[in-house]
């Protein structure tokens, strides 16, 4: 069993004792320190929080002790039902309520789950903020309602549909352009939320041959729910069986995007940003922003368009502050997430879908030659495993000073800037673990300056 605590929020895997994996009085736990820090933060003694879940089996079980335990508190309750996380981040705002709780383990396989925590701003909570949470629920810091004071829950089933009515009304988000392409898109929503509102945003947006691949909201994930090339094969065959223009899949909860293109061939899941913010920054001039560990391929669309690109550390936090600093008007994450602030700050595959369409039908090319239309790079992505007891800061000052010639980044671990490379360096916080990054103009020398500095850091031990 396993328990994770995060300033992000609370991951774990259904069943075991207390403390060793997301069981009902961690569920009960975390909840109340959500909802005591909620109360402090808002100022309020009756906040409100909007709560959404995606399909996994436990959903309805954590859905029940989450909404109980507020309810304890004295704190008011929008229940969305199943929802997807950008969906609930939008009504967090729509609402105007002081948080909201997002029940989803993302990409995790079906035996997880886990609670996303949001501020009344509809993002997740900063550091500071995740902290002090944490904080409260090891300290069991908790004071409850008398029965007069209890909180009541108001349901809004129909949240979804006010998403995609909210991604239509985006100046970019071409209907028209799209109806009059008359596109065969094929979907994969792994048997969770994107099953209910993927077919519901592709009518909305003219889309009228939809090929449904696992879209039953049962749980029931029938492959690994991360959305890489590897777990993605059977939407690949339809596409190529059926002749489709595009494919997309997204992950249980909606906030990634993958693209696969109509030879069945992957669009590439680093490239689904780099698209959309062609087509944005092609409309609206400005800058971007993505994480340390994200595709090159940004910087040079951004920079093509006269825009000014930053890297942020990894975390979606973390981009989204850089956003607002420098005026971004798009970014996201090379994992597939798009964050577009004309809708709001948080990763919407549904926005993502909108939008690439828009662009895709506007271009008139097949899938596969936009594709081609950027810059190629090619990611590794590898670890080493570190003797416990080893200090990995320490070895990563080293790394750091060693390269010292080159451009390096330390705001989060340590980023090397090559002419037509980079590597970079991320210590686990949970295990001796370096996770190594690296990118390059082909697979061949991304590998290849991976393993160098792999060999460099066993050196170093």
């Amino acid at each position: 069993m396993t328990l994770i605590k995060s300033i992000s929020g609370i991951r774990g895997t259904i069943g075991g004792q207390p403390g060793e994996g997301l069981s009902p009085i961690d569920v009960v736990r975390f909840t109340s320190a959500y909802g005591m820090w909620l109360k402090h933060k808002s100022g309020k003694s009756r906040p409100k929080v909007v709560v959404g879940r995606d399909a996994r089996i436990s959903g309805e079980m954590v859905k029940n002790l989450v909404v109980a335990s507020l309810q304890g508190l004295g704190i008011d309750v929008i229940h969305l039902g199943l929802a997807t996380t950008p969906t609930t981040e939008l009504a967090v705002i729509h609402h105007k309520a002081d948080g909201g709780i997002i029940l989803t383990a993302s990409h995790n396989p079906k035996q997880w789950n886990a609670l996303k925590l949001l501020n009344g701003k509809g993002e997740f909570l900063n550091a500071s903020d995740g902290e002090t949470v944490l904080r409260i629920a090891e300290n069991e810091a908790f004071v409850y309602a008398d029965v007069d004071a209890l909180g009541h829950v108001t349901e809004d089933p129909d949240f979804l549909q006010l998403h995609i009515e909210d991604v239509l009304l985006l100046d970019l988000v071409d209907v028209e352009a799209i109806t009059k392409a008359n596109f065969k898109v094929a979907i994969d929503c792994v048997n969770s939320v994107g099953g209910i509102v993927l077919p519901e945003l592709l009518k909305a947006l003219g889309v009228t041959n939809i090929l449904e691949l696992f879209c039953e909201p049962n749980g029931q994930f029938p492959h690994n729910p991360e959305p890489l090339p590897e777990h993605l094969t059977e939407i690949s065959e339809l596409i190529r069986k059926e002749k489709a223009d595009v494919g997309f899949v997204v992950d249980p909860d909606v906030d990634r995007l993958a693209i696969i293109n109509e030879d069945g061939t992957m669009f590439g899941e680093e490239y689904t940003l780099v698209a959309v913010a062609d087509y944005v920054l092609s409309h609206t001039p400005g800058n971007t922003v993505s994480n340390l560990s994200s595709t090159r391929a940004l910087r040079d669309v951004t920079q093509k368009h006269g825009g000014c690109y930053k890297a942020s550390a990894v975390g979606e936090v973390n981009v989204v502050e850089m956003m607002k600093s420098t005026g971004a008007v798009i970014g996201g994450e090379g994992n597939g997430g798009i964050i577009y602030p004309a809708s709001h700050y948080g990763r919407d595959a549904l926005v993502g879908i909108a939008l690439f369409l828009s662009h895709l039908a506007k271009k008139g090319v097949k899938c596969s030659q936009l594709r081609q239309e950027y810059p190629s790079y090619f990611m590794s992505k590898n670890k080493i495993e570190l003797t416990a007891g080893i200090d990995v800061d320490a070895i990563l000052e080293k790394v750091k000073v060693l390269y010292n010639n080159e451009k390096v980044t330390d705001i989060d671990g340590v980023k090397i800037d090559f002419a037509n490379s980079w590597v970079h360096l991320r210590k686990s916080n949970t295990e001796p673990i370096i996770r190594i990054y690296s990118e390059a103009e082909s697979s061949e020398a991304a590998d290849s300056l991976a393993h160098n500095i792999i060999d460099v850091i066993k050196s170093m031990v």
